[in-house]
Order: structure tokens, then C-alpha cells, then sequence
């Protein structure tokens, strides 16, 4: 039988419930404290690794981090996520994304947006491709793209948003910070009962953060 990837969501929150923080812009892009929230995950070895870096600690952080890109066919994230800016896109110096030349993704990568681009093609098998028709035409593409391996859905907190209440999440991993960002951007903000029904499948602890991971029922 042919085996069906998942379409997976890996999210860092803090414990007030925000998934960045308050003022985000060009230089901070996640708004004021909103980095404080990935610590755990760049101190973890598979994080460096990831990143051709060497060195980091080596412990359940680093499985989860491990975890949340194996067999990673394509991947979904928002305008924000991928920045630049609002509005049009700038054409000099053209925006590729936060992560210079060989991002650390090496799949295809569908960027939410209202602005038509080409497709951009970066080193080590990143691609960005720019979706202008809605959430469930970049999910449709990345599975496509994926086989049968897993999409992950990045940030931001709206993209998860439109892809939980458009009923295409099948897995939702929380990874609580003990933090309070005190405003900003919240994760399930705009959400009721009716846009997901939520199973626990999973918990990690570690001496920084809590993993928490659900299945999304249908």
C-alpha cells in the first residue's frame, strides 16, 4: 500500500499563548521577545547540524528538532514567515528569504501570498514557490510535491490558522515556552470549537520547554 505523508505543524508558543511578539518588523521580525521563544531549538545539536553547523547540546530538544524534519517531502509558510515586507514585491535588491543563499529547508517551499513572483531557486534543493489562490491550493500543491513524505506548515501564527480551519492539519506540535510575551501574535487566535478537535498524542519535557503534540481529528 502506498504510504501518505502528514501534514504536520511544529510551533513554538509562550506560555500567554503568543507565537511572536508585540512591534514585529523587517529587523525583528519576530516582534519584541518573539526570538527568546526558539533558544531551545538553537542550542540543540540537530539544529546545528541542520545548519552546517557543529557543537550544541544533545538531549530531547535536539530528538524533537530531529523529529520535525524527518522524511520532509515540501513545506507551507506564510508572507510573513518567508518576509520582505508588505505589499508588492521589492525587485532591487530582490528579498530570498531570511537565510541567505542554501536555506536550511532543501525541499519546496509554498509561500502564502497575495503578490504574484516567479519561482525562486535556491541552493541545496530549496525552491520557493509563490501561492496567490488560497491555503488549500498550496496545501493541494505541497502534498503533491511531497509524495509521500510529510508537509510541515511554518509560521505565521494566521497561516496555521487558515490551515487548521480549512480542516487539513492532521498534526499540531505546541512547543511551550515558559515565557510571557505579554502581546503580540497568538497562535489560536480567532478559533473555536468547531475548527479543530484536538487529541494529545504526545509529551516531551525538558529543563526549557514542554512538547506537546495533538492529532487533529476529523
Amino acid at each position: 500500500m502506498r504510504a501518505v505523508g502528514l501534514v504536520k505543524c511544529h510551533i513554538a508558543v509562550s506560555l500567554d499563548g503568543y507565537a511572536a511578539g508585540p512591534n514585529q518588523r523587517l529587523e525583528v521580525p519576530l516582534g519584541d521577545g518573539g526570538e527568546g521563544l526558539h533558544e531551545w531549538a538553537f542550542a540543540a545539536r540537530s539544529w546545528q547540524e541542520q545548519h552546517g553547523r557543529s557543537g550544541g547540546e544533545e538531549n530531547s530538544d535536539s530528538e524533537v528538532v530531529e523529529e520535525m524534519t524527518a522524511d520532509l517531502g515540501a513545506v507551507v509558510m506564510g508572507r510573513g514567515m518567508f518576509g520582505g515586507g508588505p505589499g508588492p514585491w521589492a525587485e532591487d535588491p530582490p528579498w530570498t528569504g531570511w537565510w541567505g543563499d542554501d536555506p536550511p529547508f532543501h525541499v519546496p517551499v509554498f509561500v502564502l501570498t497575495h503578490h504574484p513572483r516567479e519561482r525562486l531557486e535556491m541552493e541545496g534543493g530549496t525552491s520557493f514557490i509563490f501561492v496567490t489562490d488560497g491555503v488549500e491550493s498550496a496545501i493541494a500543491q505541497a502534498k503533491e510535491a511531497a509524495g509521500d513524505k510529510h508537509v510541515n506548515v511554518g509560521g505565521g501564527a494566521n497561516t496555521i490558522q487558515q490551515v487548521l480551519k480549512a480542516g487539513l492539519l492532521d498534526q499540531l506540535m505546541i512547543n511551550l515556552v515558559p515565557r510571557l510575551l505579554g502581546g503580540g501574535e497568538r497562535l489560536l487566535d480567532g478559533l473555536g470549537p468547531g475548527d479543530a478537535n484536538l487529541e494529545l498524542a504526545g509529551v516531551v519535557d525538558s529543563p526549557t520547554v514542554t512538547h506537546l503534540t495533538y492529532r487533529v481529528l476529523r
